[in-house]
């Protein structure tokens, strides 16, 4: 376990180290930390960082985003990837305006209630803007408190016990702990990565379990990989929405066959696309949905 003194180095070691991110500005407001995490959860730091400021620009509340038309809000999501996590917030935006009268709760299982947000996001919203005391993990998270904590050089399959490891190394007190989580986090992210940890520079590095034990290779199970995109529906069905994107009228599927070579894949591509209400099918032509 991580004693004080280690901690204490690694919430120093944030406070001098940590990337200038547009949502960790002091006046970003709860609407802004939830997008950000919304977006975050499967598109790197630096993409959604280029593209935040955008997003809130046009829909600077979730009144905003709420009315907003949803072939807009597909548009401005252009290549994050994912797109139906566009569709989660825009719900989510209408459930706050209507449940919560525009703002965003505050209490952890208010926002689980909302459509679309999951433990990681509940948590991060409550922790990284309203400053209260939560286990916040994601998969960088993860890896340092396997590492630091258990010895293991890969966390393997999300566990429910991985919020409890996280909570047993708050501190009690609730500013104190933030700083914490979000330093984990960073931590994982640009010290104590994947492929090629960087321990020399580890604030922590003194107190890690598995550098004390001579980094032992990992035997545990993995997580399943995740498919390649090249080639893969996931692409085909990109595909699709980027010519949906670039035009106001609607395409006839004759006009999207010379985009995709396997004609079976583009139809699979098409279904799913228009199941997931990502696009409209009518009589052999797709759009984007009002």
């Amino acid at each position: 376990m991580l004693g004080e003194q280690p901690l204490n180095a690694l919430a120093a070691w944030y406070r001098e180290s940590a990337r200038d991110l547009p949502w960790r500005r002091p006046e970003f407001d709860a609407w802004g930390t939830l997008v950000s995490e919304i977006m975050l959860q499967q598109t790197q730091a630096a993409r959604v960082a280029v593209e935040i400021d955008r997003w809130l620009q046009r829909w600077p509340t979730a009144a905003d985003l709420a009315d907003a038309p949803t072939h807009e809000v597909l548009r401005q999501w252009g290549t994050l990837g994912y797109p139906r996590r566009a569709l989660r917030l825009q719900d989510t935006a209408r459930a706050i305006v209507e449940l919560h009268g525009g703002l965003v709760p505050r209490d952890v299982d208010a926002l689980l209630a909302l459509p679309g947000i999951g433990d990681y996001t509940a948590r991060a919203v409550a922790v990284f803007h309203y400053g209260d005391r939560h286990p916040v993990v994601d998969t960088n998270v993860r890896r340092v408190v396997a590492r630091a904590v258990h010895g293991q050089g890969e966390a393997g399959p999300a566990k429910r016990r991985d919020l409890s490891d996280v909570d047993a190394l708050l501190p009690a007190d609730a500013t104190a702990a933030s700083v914490v989580s979000i330093a984990l986090m960073e931590l994982g992210a640009l010290v104590c990565t994947a492929q090629r940890p960087a321990c020399e520079a580890c604030p922590i590095a003194d107190a890690c379990a598995w550098r004390a034990t001579g980094y032992p290779a990992y035997e545990g199970k993995r997580a399943p990989r995740q498919s390649s995109f090249a080639g893969s529906d996931r692409q085909a069905r990109g595909t699709v929405l980027r010519a949906l994107r670039a035009v106001d009228l609607p395409l006839t599927e004759a006009v999207l066959a010379p985009l995709w070579p396997d004609a079976e894949q583009l139809e699979r591509a098409i279904a799913s696309l228009a199941a997931d209400g990502l696009i409209v099918r009518d009589d052999g032509s797709v759009r984007l949905p009002d």
